[in-house]
């Protein structure tokens, strides 16, 4: 009964949505309607739908009242807000614009604290954190012209395109908070696999002139340009700036045999061991982080995961050299036991480019990178080296007709002690880098490839830092840490102890005077 009553003392905020409802009943019962296909009648209920749901909200808003309150309200700062005025604000909410109506509390040469507002977390400005959030999700599958068209298609909202890339800025800000928290990061050492992985890798990106690293910048600014209207052939080569990749995953050992890696030298009754899958991947991206703040990075989000460092830490790298440096630097500094390992499939193609050189494109070819791999996930990456250049010899190549063999034989000498493949096969560990490669193409390339896309920092930074997030699985779990985070920002900050509590009216008119249209 009380139930009862409450909602028959505020069904009257609700007048507007109750004549929008038996309006879209009429409607259906109309021969007009009686005539349509079923996706006509899908349509026309998308197109009523979304008014009725805007005239609810706009009823749910009005029911607040004004946000009057019955104590005091002090600001952060301890003075009180004596003043007292209504006034009005509109919000673009995924349904379409409504207008909130609330009490200002105000003081000579201070701004005004609206109470409402932060027990409704109204943001700052128009848009509301469910149109930003669709912006978001929307700006990071697409370009910013595809997600400006999706949600005035899909939503009742609308937002120009600056205003769209403004609001995915706005989204990612929280990013980094967000998974600095332990609780965010921690996974149950005891529930997950002992293998712990961290790889790291670039992708680069096109962006606009003046966010360019500035190394890169002065290159640009020497550039000539062959056409005035694109960038031509080379042309891009100074154009983009890193956008450094990492991803940390734990994952069950995978025990194999070189056999095991180079398919067709089994026997063919034997059948491959199922591959394990990596848990609680996360990958990221980032363009204003040098490769460096990236890798350390990844071992704070590892460390989140693993306190006691009982886990085997293994890192899988391309062999870039600075890249090898800054994962031991980090290693020591945090304290782990750290097996680096270069990617297996980097050493393949320094074998197939020795073996085109040495012996052409044939099957014998073939053959002889097979052997020379076998020979090497069996941990003779040394000999294989010193057999390249006896081969080379023997043959009586001059110099500039064996690089290929040379680069081979220096790569494997040069990352001999990261190319212990035996050991790491003994061991279950993954030998190849393709999670990592993978998140340069899904989480980089795919978005921040399209054509002709010039990026500047700050959105290029939010969008990929958006995709991360959807990409690792994180996306609803931010969300929530983001709204509570705006709400501390935009009000909870400005008073003295708490957001003060508003009076919710009851009967009487409805203190909203107009519904927009």
């Amino acid at each position: 009964m009380a139930m009862e009553a409450q909602a028959a003392e505020l069904g009257h905020f609700f007048a507007d949505a109750r004549e929008q409802f038996e309006d879209v009943v009429t409607e259906l019962g109309s021969s007009k309607v009686a005539g349509m296909t079923h996706s006509e009648v899908e349509g026309l209920l998308g197109e009523r739908g979304t008014e009725l749901l805007r005239r609810l909200y706009q009823g749910y808003l009005d029911a607040q009242g004004t946000g009057e309150v019955t104590g005091e309200v002090r600001a952060a700062d301890g003075g009180v807000r004596t003043h007292q005025r209504v006034e009005g604000r509109d919000l673009m909410t995924v349904f379409g614009r409504v207008r909130v109506t609330r009490m200002g509390y105000g003081a000579r040469e201070a701004k005004p604290l609206y109470p409402l507002d932060g027990e409704l977390n109204l943001p700052a400005e128009l848009y509301s954190l469910g149109t930003r959030k669709q912006v978001a999700q929307e700006a990071a599958k697409n370009s910013f012209d595809e997600a400006v068209a999706a949600v005035d298609q899909n939503t009742g909202a609308h937002v120009p395109k600056r205003q769209a890339e403004e609001l995915v800025v706005r989204a990612a800000q929280d990013f980094d908070t967000f998974y600095a928290q332990a609780e965010t990061a921690a996974r149950e050492a005891e529930s997950t696999g002992p293998i712990l992985v961290i790889t790291n890798d670039g992708k680069g990106v096109v962006m606009r002139k003046e966010d360019l690293r500035e190394a890169t910048r002065k290159a640009a600014e020497k550039r000539t340009h062959k056409l005035t209207t694109r960038l031509s052939k080379g042309e891009k080569r100074n154009a983009k700036r890193m956008a450094e990749v990492a991803a940390v995953y734990t994952i069950e050992r995978h025990h194999r045999t070189p056999e095991d890696i180079i398919g067709d030298t089994k026997p063919v009754h034997e059948v491959a061991p199922a591959r394990p899958r990596p848990e609680y991947k996360r990958v990221w991206a980032s363009l204003k982080k040098d490769a460096g703040e990236v890798i350390d990075d990844s071992f704070q989000e590892a460390l989140h995961r693993d306190p006691a460092r009982i886990k085997e830490w293994v890192a899988l790298v391309d062999g870039n050299d600075d890249q090898l440096a800054w994962l031991h630097d980090c290693a020591e500094k945090h304290g782990v036991s750290l097996t680096i390992i270069v990617d297996f499939i980097h050493v393949l193609e320094y074998l197939w480019k020795a073996g085109h050189q040495l012996l052409g494109e044939g099957q014998e070819a073939e053959v002889w990178v097979k052997e020379r791999a076998l020979n090497v996930l069996r941990g003779r990456a040394s000999l294989v080296a010193a057999g390249i250049r006896r081969s080379a010899t023997k043959r009586g190549l001059p110099l500039q007709k064996r690089a290929a063999m040379d680069d081979c034989a220096d790569y494997l000498i040069k990352y001999s002690d990261y190319l212990r493949y035996d050991d790491c096969l003994e061991r279950g560990y993954p030998i190849a880098t393709g999670v990592i490669e993978g998140a340069c193409r899904h989480l980089v390339k795919d978005r921040m490839d399209l054509t002709g896309a010039r990026w500047r920092l700050q959105r290029a930074e939010a969008v990929l830092q958006i995709r991360a997030l959807r990409s690792s699985g994180d996306f609803d779990a931010y969300w929530r840490f983001h709204e509570a985070r705006e709400q501390q920002r935009n009000h909870t900050t400005k008073y003295r102890r708490s957001i003060p509590r508003t009076i919710r009216p009851t009967r009487g008119k409805r203190a909203h005077l107009a519904l927009v249209p």
